[in-house]
């Protein structure tokens, strides 16, 4: 029988955040391996639930007819609202109800938003290394993935020059992701400006991801990209997946901001698609005004002394002492993005890299060409472990390096 194929939309979209090795690691798991997983932010495996309050009004309003029934296809009219305050907290302009957007989690308002402007041959800027699913959700809406450096040697600050010899005549917009998914970096108002100035004297859409905005270490302030200018248009996600440690809950939103009178075929595309799925799951929606007028929680654990801080500090200070390993310390999110030196280390398949090390110490970490990364130098790891079992991740880490240079010095 003739076999079905995938579609050929598929050829060149990845997600190895939840790719082959992972899958490795599901198969040790049934042979009763015990893994330690640093591959992915999901908060609540590492004990981090959500408020109290957030969960208290979940069970409350489930047995509702409002929970159990569809809502507008943008969402509930109450947290919608308390997303436009939330705007407002921000200094994000102009921004009304209509302007907001509810999904379920901010993955499918991503895919939304490039599905509803993307035509084939359409150039997307996405940052090296970039969150995956911004190259793939590019890809599968016929468009194509540029990708812009970010450099190491600055913090991983966007090279502003990089991003303006990318744009050709074929680019519609530019996406940032701030706080940086996998780097950890924080951009400050002077880059954001910059980039703001790129996307004027182009006519670009801005992408926004703010998913980690309040997940700042050190005092770190935050500021919107959307906040910057009036004249462009912005599209900013955001959500209760990691700020609020509600992944599951799949609640996050969209906000169209900026010069929307020239977007208004855009977005009527946008409303078009987010009518189709008729609405995002509305218990998750119902957990939104709670979660952004509440107690932020999240300011305990990233204050000096935080588990999330403690916890930050710790794999950075234990990966440094690594020989041939350089990390730069995150400023926010959740992730740290080391760098293996290749003269130590010469790795040229960092896939297999990531198998080798599953296979002998039972750590599942992500490579770095997983995130769009050119070179087979950089892993990718989540700090979210409480500090017995990061020390032994890391521990585990540094015994299989030790073991990696002996082996290619020999």
């Amino acid at each position: 029988m003739k076999p079905i194929a995938k579609s050929s939309k598929l050829a060149n979209v990845g997600y190895d955040i939840r790719g082959p090795v992972l899958d490795k690691a599901r198969q040790m798991e049934e042979e009763g391996h015990k893994i330690i997983k640093l591959n992915i932010g999901n908060v609540a495996a590492f004990g981090l639930l959500p408020p109290d309050e957030i969960i208290q009004d979940m069970i409350r309003n489930l047995p509702s007819q409002v929970a159990a029934g569809y809502t507008d296809s943008k969402g509930l009219f109450a947290p919608r609202k308390a997303v436009v305050h939330y705007c407002q907290q921000k200094h994000i302009a102009g921004v009304t109800v209509d302007d907001v957007y509810l999904g379920n989690g901010a993955s499918e308002l991503i895919a939304m938003s490039m599905n509803a402007l993307l035509d084939a041959g359409d150039e997307v800027l996405i940052p090296s290394p970039d969150y995956p699913l911004y190259t793939a959700v590019v890809a599968l809406s016929s468009g194509t993935p540029v990708h812009y450096r970010c450099d190491e040697g600055s913090g991983w600050m966007p090279d502003i020059d990089d991003m303006k010899a990318k744009v050709t005549p074929c680019t519609k917009a530019i996406v940032i992701i701030n706080p940086n998914n996998p780097t950890g970096a924080l951009y400050p108002v002077e880059v954001l400006q910059q980039i703001v100035e790129v996307a004027r004297q182009h006519q670009l859409v801005v992408f926004a991801d703010e998913i980690y905005d309040k997940t700042l270490f050190d005092g770190a302030q935050h500021t919107s990209i959307a906040s910057l200018a009036d004249d462009v248009l912005f599209l900013t996600f955001n959500g209760l997946s990691k700020n609020y440690r509600s992944c599951g809950y799949r609640a996050g939103w969209m906000v169209v901001s900026g010069n929307k009178k020239r977007a208004k075929d855009y977005i009527e595309g946008l409303n078009m698609l987010a009518s189709m799925r008729l609405c995002a799951n509305t218990p998750g929606q119902l957990a939104i005004q709670t979660a952004l007028g509440g107690y932020q929680s999240i300011d305990d654990l990233v204050a000096p002394g935080g588990r999330l801080a403690r916890q930050r500090d710790l794999a950075h200070s234990l990966l440094t002492q690594i020989p041939g390993v350089s990390v730069v310390k995150p400023t926010a999110a959740l992730y740290m993005f080391p760098r293996l030196d290749p003269k130590v280390y010469p790795i040229e398949d960092d896939q297999q890299f990531a198998y080798e090390l599953l296979a002998e110490e039972k750590v599942l970490i992500v490579q770095g060409t997983g995130f769009n990364w050119p070179t087979p130098d950089h892993f990718r790891l989540v700090f979210l472990p409480n500090t017995d079992d990061l020390t032994e991740a890391i521990g585990r880490i540094a015994r299989f390096l030790d073991q990696y240079r002996k082996r290619h010095t020999a």
